[in-house]
């Protein structure tokens, strides 16, 4: 263990710098939730933020929240949605060995944390996007975001769009998105409470009572240590350990030498730091991947793996293409798309620019492009014979792909190399419970302690929505800023 996060005694302690009911360990989405909720039950609340402002990678992230079960904004847009409907497509989806208490108890949870979401201020457009991409063009608040209207799922659970995201304009995908707009307001509601912020401060250990109670956390400001106590409890909300090259080499190796998803202050610290007063983790190898295609350009094509075969139907959600790309292909992946398709997805308004490169490999016949790529003889030949020939009668019996997307490809042809274009996140981390409690792996909470957001296993196992992330940090971090605030 790492001596920066072993913990410290509280009898060792000799002066406290700062103190407050709830002191809470990053500001991100799930950080300002509990700051809200810990301030609004009647708690002192003290922020302690690496940086030198709010927002964490939530900022910087589109914005998707994932919501559902009958959202005042999809039943504004026609959409039929349950509880149960949602949780169907979630166990089937965030799995495998997805938390099916914690998927129910956020699925049934979800239009209340929707209201409560525009309660402080977060704003959804009452506009649908209908097409594939990796988030609106535009201000359009809702979207599907996770393959739910794609196969398999959309025979599992009838097709929802869950993926809210709040107005933002100005917007420039990839660059500039809508998650600043769902934490700022969030940041406001918990300033208008009189929480407290500090900036620039490290959180390093946790501080323990003789009886085992979490008291307090060390941390440094500009190379000096501050004490801070807590009097009823400390919330963790800094993060994945996305950016930590040991963890990630230990526990999920597939994000090993790949870009992170993430902002570097994702480094496990609270994951560690809970680790040493002995916290339990769960689901360490989960991870979210993106791969570097236009989603586009995805559904009017045809991937294949390295034997020249569709392992995926292209027109899902590109993060489960990227994962199971990632996972069961060993990164290898091509998209095939010919003239007609190419340019078809270039002239979408949701194209996204910065994939809009010309192909690897160009050729006239199907054959002239598997012997440029390097594909086993006759595999890709056989590959897209067979795909024109369900495409012909708009079906497609090996994947579920949909009609609207099913056209025979007729060249002239061209190919990405697709291979190491993948990125990604971790998805595990603290066991909790349903109030955000960090657990041990006897299943009894570590007193004193809660965590919420991407430094927590939450309702992520292995597949992924996008918005499922800032969705159960901001309704998990509710959960433990309540939790944190009992006296």
């Amino acid at each position: 263990m790492p001596e920066d996060y072993a913990a410290r005694a509280a009898a060792s302690v000799e002066r406290w710098d700062l103190a407050a009911d709830v002191v809470v360990a990053g500001y991100g989405i799930a950080g300002a939730a509990a700051a809200v909720e810990a301030a609004r039950a009647g708690a002192g609340v003290l922020v302690l933020e690496r940086t030198g402002g709010w927002g964490g990678a939530a900022t910087m992230a589109g914005g998707f929240v994932y919501l559902g079960g009958g959202t005042p904004l999809q039943r504004a847009l026609g959409f039929e949605d349950s509880p149960e409907n949602m949780a169907r497509f979630m166990l089937a989806a965030l799995g495998p060995d997805a938390d099916e208490a914690k998927i129910r108890d956020y699925c049934a949870g979800s239009v209340e944390h929707y209201r409560w979401l525009v309660g402080c201020g977060v704003r959804f457009k009452k506009e649908f996007w209908p097409e594939p991409g990796w988030e609106p063009p535009r201000d359009e608040g809702l979207m599907y975001s996770g393959g739910e209207n794609a196969a398999p799922f959309d025979a599992i659970a009838v097709p929802a769009p869950r993926g809210h995201v709040p107005q933002m304009d100005g917007k420039r995908i990839g660059q500039r998105g809508g998650g600043y707009m769902l934490v700022r307001p969030l940041v406001e509601t918990a300033e208008s409470l009189d929480v407290t912020a500090e900036y620039d401060v490290r959180v390093r250990s946790l501080v323990v009572d003789d009886g085992g109670r979490v008291v307090g956390v060390v941390a440094t400001r500009y190379g000096r240590e501050l004490a801070v106590r807590a009097h009823r409890g400390v919330v963790l909300a800094t993060g994945s350990f996305v950016y930590n090259d040991a963890m990630v080499e230990r526990y999920a190796p597939r994000l090993a030498g790949r870009p992170a998803a993430a902002i570097e202050e994702h480094d496990g610290a609270s994951i560690l730091m809970a680790q040493a007063i002995g916290a339990d983790v769960a689901h360490m190898d989960a991870a979210e991947a993106v791969i570097f295609a236009d989603p586009q350009m995805l559904a009017r094509g045809v991937l294949v793996n390295g034997r020249g075969e569709r392992y995926v139907p292209e027109d899902t959600y590109a993060g489960r293409i990227a994962q199971l790309t990632l996972a069961e292909q060993d990164d290898q992946a091509f998209l095939v798309l010919d003239e007609t398709g190419h340019e078809d997805a270039l002239a979408s308004t949701t194209a996204t620019p910065f994939f809009r490169t010309p192909p690897t490999w160009a050729a006239g016949t199907v054959e002239e492009l598997e012997t440029e790529m390097g594909l086993p003889a006759g595999s890709l030949q056989a590959t897209l014979a067979a795909y024109n020939e369900g495409a012909a009668a708009s079906r497609d019996p090996l994947l579920g792909k949909s009609p609207r997307w099913l056209r025979p490809l007729t060249g002239p042809f061209g190919a990405y190399d697709l291979r190491g274009c993948t990125a990604g996140f971790t998805l595990g981390g603290l066991r909790t419970d349903l109030d955000s409690r960090v657990l041990r792996a006897s299943g009894d909470p570590v007193p004193g302690l809660f965590a919420a957001g991407r430094c927590t296993s939450g309702v992520c196992a292995g597949g992924y929505a996008s918005g499922a992330s800032l969705g159960d940090g901001s309704f998990y971090g509710r959960r433990a800023g309540t939790a944190a605030a009992r006296p």
